[in-house]
């Protein structure tokens, strides 16, 4: 597996990176409070700043983009509690769509729904709540629904569910709209939209993680029969979580304990191979085999220094 070294102009410490739709461009989050894009360019060519984006007061902690159906959107969330959402209207020239600054603390998570329910976005603060805004490009404006005391002592991550049921595939007509969320209480809770509002489906209390949740997330469940979730925690342990039908219990298996926070986990658009970001920078991708161990595909280690992480969660609570 080849990789590719990306220069970045941050003053400080970058928080998160995400890569669009078609590969081509990336997004960074970082504490100069800025957002940049940068076009990633092929194997040989050179990576290229196109766009520094600047509205947060503080540290930005996340980015995501939005599904290209809806033009070229990017949000961006932080610690001066703003969740903005840009929008490109000619190549490298960026405004902000919508800033929603409702919340009373610190907003730690974002996640784009998937794109069938709309332009939605999830964002999760340490005030305890979730905010879910529907965005009407047509009309201008949004509406904002608020789960509240999601986790009370803080939110730090949230997930969206994929569309589509279990056991069906894209273009069924039916339309799932659930979200997992992690926080500071170390419970990871998975939410349902029904009749007009977000309800607690699931709340997976366990010993197996005895520190906050760092993240969660959902995988993509295409024709398979059953849910699953990845969480990890503070405490070094990443936990799957699967489900075997809608609206059932959730069963808890240790994937494996890496002896050192881990900060994110995330799934192949296949929903096969998880990768996960733990320790000191180390990257590690993973799949589970036939007999139900978890082996390692790939790992890659860190070149760079040590970080102070102890700023950042302070911060962040």
């Amino acid at each position: 597996m080849s990789s590719k070294k990306i220069e970045l102009d941050h003053k400080d410490m970058v928080h998160d990176s995400a890569i669009d739709y078609y590969g081509k461009r990336l997004a960074t989050a970082s504490s100069d409070s800025t957002v940049k894009i940068t076009n990633i360019g092929g194997a040989s060519a050179p990576s290229q700043l196109v766009a520094t984006l600047t509205g947060h007061y503080g540290p930005v902690w996340r980015v995501g983009w939005a599904h290209p159906k809806y033009g070229s959107i990017l949000a961006s969330c932080g610690y001066d509690g703003r969740v903005i959402v840009w929008k490109e209207a000619a190549t490298g020239q960026w405004s902000q769509l919508y800033v929603f600054d409702n919340h009373k603390a610190s907003v730690n998570s974002i996640a784009w729904a998937p794109y069938e329910l709309g332009l939605c976005l999830a964002c999760g603060s340490s005030d305890g709540t979730i905010s879910v805004i529907s965005m009407r490009l047509d009309a201008g404006g949004y509406d904002a629904a608020t789960i509240e005391r999601a986790h009370p002592v803080g939110v730090t991550a949230v997930s969206w569910a994929p569309a589509a049921p279990l056991g069906s595939m894209v273009g069924s007509g039916q339309l799932v709209h659930k979200l997992v969320s992690g926080g500071f209480d170390c419970v990871v809770k998975v939410w349902e939209f029904v009749n007009g509002g977000w309800k607690l489906e699931s709340a997976m209390v366990s010993d197996m993680h005895k520190e906050c949740v760092r993240d969660v997330s959902w995988a993509p469940v295409l024709g398979l029969a059953k849910s699953t979730i990845a969480s990890a925690s503070q405490d070094g342990k990443v936990v799957i979580w699967t489900s075997g039908k809608a609206g059932g219990k959730w069963e808890g298996k240790l994937m494996r304990d890496f002896e050192a926070p881990v900060w994110r986990v995330s799934w192949s658009l296949t929903g096969n191979i998880l990768s996960v970001a733990a320790g000191e920078g180390d990257i590690t991708l993973w799949k589970e085999s036939s007999d139900g161990q978890w082996e390692s595909l790939w790992t890659k280690a860190s070149e760079e220094p040590p970080q102070e992480q102890a700023a950042i969660e302070e911060a962040m609570q």
